[in-house]
């Protein structure tokens, strides 16, 4: 690594997903904010060509770059772009490519190396199409499972946070119709154990206030309409409750939500992935940040996807995407922080 390296700034991955879609675009406007420069050593895993279409494009032609060809020539004070194919793949915005999948692959493998190799702090993951990115060599369900996995990780918590609110998922990428059989209480006490845990560590929350959400309609209706918040959910929180923790639950997501009682809690645990999702995005698709919790690492995304239809054309926002580096960053200093001897 480069030397000039002032205050040791947390130096951040940024995959580049499907250069096809809006991540290019969103990933060059976040790093046109004059304040991440300031804060982080960022560095673009892609192709300099694939940077220097969009350039072009979007008619950015004050956007500087520096390529380079391993992290270890990472400049402190500039956008470093680590190129992770050795020929540059076409670019055609708002088209689904084979070649656009090999270059979101190899950019995450990349960046993951280098994370194991202890040479970033975080990484940052623009949007993928997980139909071109799975082949027969390469199986993706998701980032947050790819990396659990990576890392050696027995369980992650797929986490939404905002600034309105934050939500945590029993159940992710998962088909609606087998929610039912991966809801076990040994599951849930997981789940609520990482977003507990997360909240004191990377938030700096000695002692959240969490909210769970019941998986059935008006939350069983005392097993009316469903026995998984009696037999299961209930039994969960009253053993958070019986070691001290603030659990609150189960509450029916319709009025929860209708009644904004997220405003009460500093975080709610979703049993299955649009139950959470839905009302997150809805409230925050602007500035939402997906974060990995439960990883010996820090992970973050913005919340949206490829969004194909408006690929290339200068219109896409990157908010969500500056909030995930900002949220990178904040968790790292955070963590430090939680790892350093109190004097």
């Amino acid at each position: 690594m480069s030397t000039n390296r002032p205050h040791d700034k947390p130096i951040i991955g940024i995959t580049i997903g499907d250069i096809n879609g809006i991540g290019p675009e969103v990933v060059m406007k976040s790093l046109s904010d004059n304040r991440i420069l300031k804060m982080i050593t960022p560095i673009i895993y892609a192709h300099g060509k694939v940077i220097s279409f969009y350039r072009k494009q979007l008619e950015k032609e004050d956007f500087q770059f520096m390529q380079i060809k391993s992290i270890d020539e990472a400049h402190a004070r500039k956008i470093n772009v680590i190129n992770c194919l050795e020929e540059s793949p076409d670019v055609y915005p708002g088209q689904e490519t084979h070649e656009a999948g090999k270059m979101a692959i190899a950019a995450i493998t990349t960046a993951i190396a280098d994370m194991k190799a202890g040479k970033l702090d975080a990484i940052c993951t623009a949007p993928v199409n997980k139909n071109n990115i799975n082949s027969e060599d390469f199986h993706f369900i998701g980032h947050t499972e790819m990396f659990t996995e990576s890392f050696d990780t027995k369980d992650s918590l797929m986490f939404l946070i905002s600034e309105e609110f934050k939500v945590g998922l029993v159940t992710g990428h998962v088909p609606l119709m087998e929610v039912g059989q991966k809801l076990t209480a040994e599951r849930i006490e997981t789940k609520l154990g990482l977003l507990e845990k997360s909240l004191q560590k990377d938030f700096g929350i000695k002692k959240p206030r969490i909210a769970v959400l019941g998986l059935n309609p008006h939350a069983g209706e005392d097993g009316l309409l469903g026995k998984e918040e009696e037999e299961i959910i209930k039994p969960t929180i009253q053993k958070f409750k019986q070691k001290g923790s603030l659990v609150f639950g189960p509450y029916p997501a319709d009025g929860f939500f209708g009644m904004a009682h997220q405003r009460k809690f500093d975080a709610v645990l979703a049993m299955y992935h649009d139950q959470g999702l839905i009302p997150f995005k809805a409230m925050a698709f602007e500035t939402g940040v997906n974060f990995t919790a439960g990883l010996p690492i820090v992970r973050t995304s913005p919340d949206h996807g490829t969004a194909y239809n408006i690929a290339g054309k200068n219109v896409a926002d990157e908010n969500s995407m500056r909030a995930a580096l900002f949220a990178a960053y904040d968790i790292v200093l955070k963590r430090k922080e939680a790892a350093s001897p109190v004097l």
